[in-house]
This record gives C-alpha cells, sequence and structure tokens, in this order.
C-alpha cells in the first residue's frame, strides 16, 4: 500500500521503529512514543514535526586534515575493532579507522553492541569534533553510518543535519531515520495553496519545502523551504479567521440594538466625570457594531485603568433598553466583585439597583398599587443587576437565576460560574469577556450558548496584545483601542533594588507615603513556605513586615488560598482605609482599584513575566498623587532574559510598548496558549519577527473569500482548513 500523508507512523518502517525502540507495541493497539510525547499518529503529522536546530556536517576531510577541536566528516575503513572492560568495569568498544591518511579512533562507553555494528573492512561515514587523547586522534560526539553501497544517500553524517526535538525512549536520530524514510516512500504531494497565489507570492514549491525542511542541502534550500512553511502556517491561520469573520457577517443574524436610549442617556447624564476622547471613540464604534442585524464580536483593548468598564456597561445598556439582558463573565471573584462594584457605583445614581438588596419586580408593582392618585412609594429600578460566582450560594444564588431565568435581573456579572447548566437566561443578547485569555474555548463558546440565538459578544482584556497577535489569533474580531488613560491620573515612576541599601530606602518610602495617609501593595509569589519555590512566602512576608519593619502600621494579608469571606474582609479593609499595606500574591493582578495605593512593591520581580508586572504596576496610579512601583530583582547578572523584562517596566509605563516587548522576549507560544484557545499553533512563524510576513498572508487570505466565501472551487484547501483547525472546528465552523 503506497504511504500517504494520513498513514499511520507504523507505516513508514516497522522493522525499524521497533529495533530502534520507536515504538512499544500492545497487541493489536500500537502506542507509539511519538504519540505519546508529542501527539503524533500521522506521517503527515511527522512531517510537521520540524527540526528545532541543525548541525553542519556537510564539510568532509580526510584524517591527516581533521584539526582538534573541529567538527568535520570523515569517510574511512575499519581497521580493528577491540572490546575490554575498564577499572570501573564499564564495557568500552574502540573502533579504529584508516582513510590512507591517517587513523582515527572512535570510543563507545557501555555500548557492548558496537562491537557487532562495525565490523573490519567495512565502511563508515562518522562526523564528531576532532580532539586528542593520549596523542591519538578521536571524534567527540560523533555520529556514525555505515555505508553499504555507491550512491547510498547518508542521513545523518556528511551533509546538515537536522536535529529534531525528541524524547524518553525516542531519539532525535530515530526521529531524523523516520522522517528519511517517509519522505523516501512518499510520493509527490500535491500543493494545498491554489497555483495562482503560490505565483503572485512568489513561494517555493510546497512538496520541496517540505523535504527541504528536514533535509536541506544548503543554507539557500533552507531559507527557501522556511519562508514558503511560514506563509502556509499564516495563511491557513488567516484564512480561519477570515472564513470565520464572513461566516458571521453573511449567515448570522444578530439583534439589531437600539444605541440611543433612556438608559445610555441616563448614564451619560449621571457620570461622575467627563469619559475621555477614546472612551467616547470606543463606545460610538460599539453602537454602531450592536445595531446592526450581524452579531457582533469585538476586542476592547486598552491598558491598565483605561476605563474600559464604562465601555463595557455602555454596551451592556444598549442591550438591556433595547429589552434583552446582558452579562459579564471575569475569570477571578476578585475580578468579578470589582466589575460589580463599579457597575453599582455608576448604576445607582441613575436607578438601579442590586437585585438581591431589593424586592422583585412583581413585589415593587403589588407595593406601587396600594398608593394610587399619588407619587409612587418605590420607583421601579431602571436597571436590575446581580453578581453570581462560585461563592454566591444557597437561597441568594436561587434568586439570582431565577431572576436570570424570568428576566428580572438584566444584567449579571459573574464567573464561570454563569456557564453552568443550572443557569438559564431569559433572552441574553449580549456577553462581555474579560480576560479571554483566561478561559479556554469551550467556556467562552457556553456563554455564548446561554442567548437564544447568535448574540454580540464583546471581549475586553487589560494586556494590550502586539498587533501581529490581533491579526492572528484575534483576527476574527473588530478591534477598538481605549488609548487613552482617564484624566487626574498621578505619574508612576517605576523603580529596580538589587541591594540592601536600595531595600531599606524602598521601605523607608513605604513610611513616607503611609504619612502622608496614603497605602501601599506588597505582592509576592508564594503563599507559604511549602510552596517548594524559592521565593519569600506571602505569610512569613507580613509576619516580617509585621513584628520587625512596619510593627506600628496596619498590615493585611491576602491570598488565594483564603476563603473568599476572608478575602472580602482584607480588600475592604485595605479600600476603606483601615490597612495601611496589603501583602498580597498575585490575586490583585487584575481587579483591585484603590486610588489611595500609591506604592506598589514587587517581591522577587525577576519571577514574574513582563504582561503580569505591568497588570501589578496598574493596581497604583489610579488617584491625582504620584506613585511609585519598586521591583526587587534577586536574578543574577546572567539572567539576561529577567533583566530585560526588569528594564523594560522601567523604561516605559506604555502597556502596548510592553507587549510587543514581551512578545519578542518570549514569542506566541507562551504569550498565548493555543492548546486552551483551540487555535492552531505555530511551528516555524515568529510573530515578534514575521510582521511582514502576517500582512501579507492575511491579505491573500481574505482576498480568498472574496470570491468563493464557501471555499466551494478549492475543496483542497478548505480540506487543509478543516485539518489545520481540527481542534476548533465549532469554534469555525458552528459558533
Amino acid at each position: 500500500m503506497p504511504l500517504t500523508l494520513s498513514s499511520p507512523i507504523v507505516a513508514i518502517d516497522r522493522k525499524l521503529a521497533l529495533r530502534r525502540g520507536g515504538f512499544r507495541t500492545k497487541g493489536p493497539e500500537a502506542h507509539t512514543v511519538l504519540e505519546e510525547a508529542f501527539d503524533i499518529t500521522t506521517v503527515g503529522e511527522l512531517l510537521h514535526h520540524y527540526p528545532r536546530r541543525y548541525i553542519d556536517r556537510s564539510r568532509v576531510e580526510t584524517i591527516r586534515g581533521l584539526h582538534p577541536g573541529v567538527s568535520a566528516t570523515v569517510i574511512a575503513t575499519v581497521r580493528r575493532v577491540a572490546k575490554r572492560q575498564t577499572r570501573r568495569h564499564q564495557s568500552m568498544v574502540t573502533v579504529t579507522l584508516h582513510d590512507g591518511t591517517g587513523a582515527l579512533d572512535l570510543t563507545f562507553f557501555n555500548q557492548p553492541w558496537a562491537a557487532s555494528l562495525y565490523r573490519e573492512g567495512s565502511e563508515v561515514a562518522v562526523s564528531g569534533v576532532a580532539q586528542l587523547y593520549r596523542g591519538r586522534l578521536q571524534l567527540a560526539n560523533q555520529e556514525v553510518e555505515v555505508l553499504r553501497g555507491d550512491g547510498q544517500d547518508l542521513v545523518h553524517t556528511a551533509r546538515i543535519t537536522p536535529v529534531h526535538p525528541a524524547s524518553e525512549g525516542i531519539s532525535a536520530k530515530t526521529i531524523r531515520e523516520l522522517i528519511w524514510r517517509a519522505l523516501d516512500r512518499l510520493p509527490r504531494q500535491a500543493d494545498p495553496l491554489p497555483g495562482d497565489l503560490v505565483a503572485a507570492e512568489s513561494l517555493s514549491d510546497w512538496d520541496a519545502a517540505c523535504r527541504r525542511i528536514h533535509f536541506p542541502a544548503d543554507e539557500h534550500e533552507l531559507a527557501s523551504a522556511r519562508e514558503r512553511l511560514k506563509f502556509d502556517e499564516l495563511f491557513m491561520l488567516e484564512l480561519g479567521v477570515a472564513f470565520r469573520k464572513q461566516r458571521l457577517a453573511t449567515e448570522r443574524a444578530g439583534v439589531a440594538h437600539g444605541p440611543d436610549g433612556p438608559l445610555t442617556r441616563a448614564l451619560g447624564s449621571t457620570l461622575p466625570f467627563e469619559p475621555t476622547r477614546a472612551q467616547y471613540g470606543a463606545m460610538d464604534q460599539i453602537d454602531a457594531k450592536m445595531a446592526a442585524p450581524q452579531p457582533m464580536n469585538v476586542l476592547v483593548q486598552g491598558d491598565v485603568g483605561s476605563g474600559k468598564t464604562l465601555v463595557a456597561l455602555h454596551a451592556c445598556l444598549v442591550a438591556v433598553q433595547s429589552g434583552h439582558q446582558a452579562a459579564i463573565m471575569a475569570p477571578t471573584e476578585v475580578l468579578a466583585g470589582q466589575h460589580a462594584r463599579s457597575v453599582a457605583d455608576l448604576l445607582r445614581p441613575m436607578g438601579g439597583v442590586n437585585a438581591l438588596e431589593a424586592p422583585s419586580r412583581a413585589a415593587a408593582d403589588s407595593q406601587r398599587s396600594l398608593f394610587e392618585g399619588s407619587t409612587p412609594a418605590i420607583v421601579e429600578p431602571t436597571v436590575r443587576f446581580a453578581m453570581l460566582t462560585g461563592s454566591v450560594t444557597g437561597k441568594e444564588r436561587d434568586r439570582v437565576s431565577e431572576g436570570i431565568e424570568g428576566g428580572t435581573i438584566d444584567l449579571v456579572i459573574g464567573t464561570h460560574a454563569l456557564v453552568q447548566g443550572s443557569v438559564t437566561f431569559r433572552d441574553l443578547s449580549l456577553a462581555v469577556i474579560d480576560e479571554q485569555h483566561r478561559f479556554g474555548l469551550h467556556q467562552r463558546m457556553a456563554l455564548k450558548g446561554k442567548g437564544s440565538g447568535d448574540i454580540d459578544v464583546l471581549i475586553m482584556t487589560a494586556t494590550p496584545i502586539p498587533r501581529t497577535l490581533a491579526l492572528t489569533y484575534y483576527g476574527d474580531l473588530d478591534v477598538v483601542v481605549v488609548d487613552e488613560m482617564p484624566r487626574g491620573r498621578g505619574p508612576i515612576q517605576t523603580r529596580i533594588v538589587r541591594d540592601a541599601a536600595a531595600r531599606t530606602a524602598a521601605e523607608t518610602l513605604v513610611r513616607q507615603e503611609v504619612g502622608a495617609g496614603r497605602q501601599a501593595f506588597v505582592v509576592c509569589a508564594a503563599i507559604d513556605e511549602a510552596n517548594r519555590t524559592q521565593v519569600k512566602a506571602a505569610e512569613a512576608e507580613a509576619i516580617r513586615l509585621r513584628t520587625e519593619v512596619f510593627p506600628d502600621l496596619r498590615v493585611e494579608l491576602l491570598h488565594g488560598r483564603m476563603r473568599p469571606k476572608e478575602k472580602e474582609r482584607a480588600m475592604d479593609a485595605f479600600r476603606a482605609g483601615s490597612a495601611d499595606v496589603l501583602i498580597s500574591t498575585t490575586v490583585i493582578e487584575v481587579g483591585v482599584d484603590v486610588p489611595n495605593a500609591t506604592v506598589m512593591l514587587v517581591e522577587n520581580a525577576e519571577r514574574f513575566g513582563l504582561a503580569q508586572l505591568h497588570q501589578l504596576r496598574g493596581r497604583i496610579g489610579r488617584g491625582p498623587d504620584a506613585s511609585y512601583c519598586v521591583l526587587f530583582d534577586e536574578s543574577e547578572e546572567s539572567n539576561a532574559e529577567a533583566r530585560a523584562r526588569i528594564d523594560a517596566m522601567v523604561r516605559t509605563t506604555d502597556g502596548f510598548a510592553l507587549a510587543d516587548e514581551d512578545l519578542r522576549l518570549r514569542g506566541e507560544g507562551t504569550l498565548f496558549d493555543t492548546k486552551q484557545s483551540g487555535m492552531p499553533d505555530l511551528k516555524l512563524a515568529r510573530l515578534a519577527e514575521d510582521m511582514d510576513l502576517v500582512k501579507r498572508a492575511r491579505a491573500r487570505a481574505f482576498a480568498q473569500l472574496e470570491d468563493d466565501p464557501q471555499l466551494v472551487a478549492r475543496p483542497v484547501l478548505l480540506e487543509e482548513l478543516r485539518r489545520r483547525f481540527e481542534r476548533s472546528i465549532e469554534w469555525l465552523f458552528q459558533s
């Protein structure tokens, strides 16, 4: 049977696999190490297991021409094979080679089978680094191939040799040989991209690129293959988001909301501050999209503290005044609680009430009927809102659930509790998802599924997204940017502490700010001493600060293992000003707004990511006073990446600039969890480096769908799209 891209790995060469230890069989159900380690089950998946680096073994030398410390390849004849035991009772096989110009030894420790692999008189090709040992020439870290005839293709030596990611149980050499044999047996494959596109972009042949990425003849072939396969990755990703975007626009009927209504006007007239130009612009853009009959899919991104909550609340009121319900889902109870407090503060002046603090609408109507001919004693609230998280239990939870199902609650703010099966909305038309990268694909879709049809979706993120990510993984969304900070915010100065004297100065700064009536955060990475990470534990630090540094100050502790009521008590104390210093883990990273806090001390800042440090810094600078973020750095000078992150924090407070820097330092693999999102990952392309390629791929992908929205004329392309988006096929075709 001919080999195809869908053939199982074992079809490549069963004997090779078993001999090399690459497969473990269990009766009829064979499971490979490749499947367990890399989720590779087919030939096609194996060919997409690209090399992580290459070793240039193309330089062939005579033995006499070898120089110590230089890597080279030698082709020679085995003259002698000697086997003995060392003083430590280890087996040692020495294979002596001759090529007419000199002799060379290969040494194999604890590999007794080597004596039978390399027989006298056989010819071998060996690559490695030349070195002298007791006056004799050897090759270290050698790679050896036995030559069995004229015209033999060398896989491991005398070429630019690929080094693929390997795992325990299967070596890079075994993977290399499996890929070589697969390519040898695989017939020429048709190009998945249309010929006119390949020509227009001057791309190399796809079949050739798949072969050359693994076994290039030279650097030019490798560069050409990488460019072609990078384009394919980015094009298929962009084609997927374009396919979804046009399908939602043409095939899905959404709710045409009325943006101009009594609730949005009431909100505008009762705001205690003047919105920024960016907030007004964002609300105008959202109004236009919600008024359209197609489902809205918008990403609102803005820096920490830029006022995205107001924009989201405005959208919620557009939905409510149009006769529907809205929901805001946050990843943590702390953030959900902050949203609930912000919403309450903005809605109460215009008549909104918490549903758990007010009688039901039926009760209100009944009460009103007792006062005929006079001003009603109870004015019906304009908006009824409630919070639903895991800590809302018992009768309160029942009351909220009944209100959501019966439609007496217009707006609900919560966590993943909103997507539980027991929660049923009467008429949900808008879902606001905050910090959506913290939710899995199925959680986000579950909230959308709570609507009776295709609802509007507004995604918020306080972690600015690099432009390349916005064009790729978020490419199906319309991006709305809030790029202006509210007026009256004090400046934030960021400092680095790397010695004891600077630490003392930082603690003095806290005392000075508290003495001036302000407050401070201290953030630690661990919760208790059993956390095994070599960072300061929050509980131990709380004791130290309370007893040694600030014995006369009021210190509170907050961490994720506390019960919800304990967390709320600690936060309420800090918000109310009855605590001077709050020692916390990263539970305060998002969702904490205390304008009186002006100092942020971050212990072991080298342990945090750049986005996380920026989020933590965003907890201060929310009032009119100058604020100070102090980063304690205990990294070694050799830890260049950690120091680069911290230095970037000092250079700028611009979250968008930091997002680009974070992408450059970490790459999209850690910045964006593709497995959680369900989106296909990038194996070769790097968003921080390939912006031009991203733009080209996006333009071609969207143009491809202009004339053929369903890819009817491109069935091969449609099939490739299905394969690439296999883990998010529901997102692509059904959501």
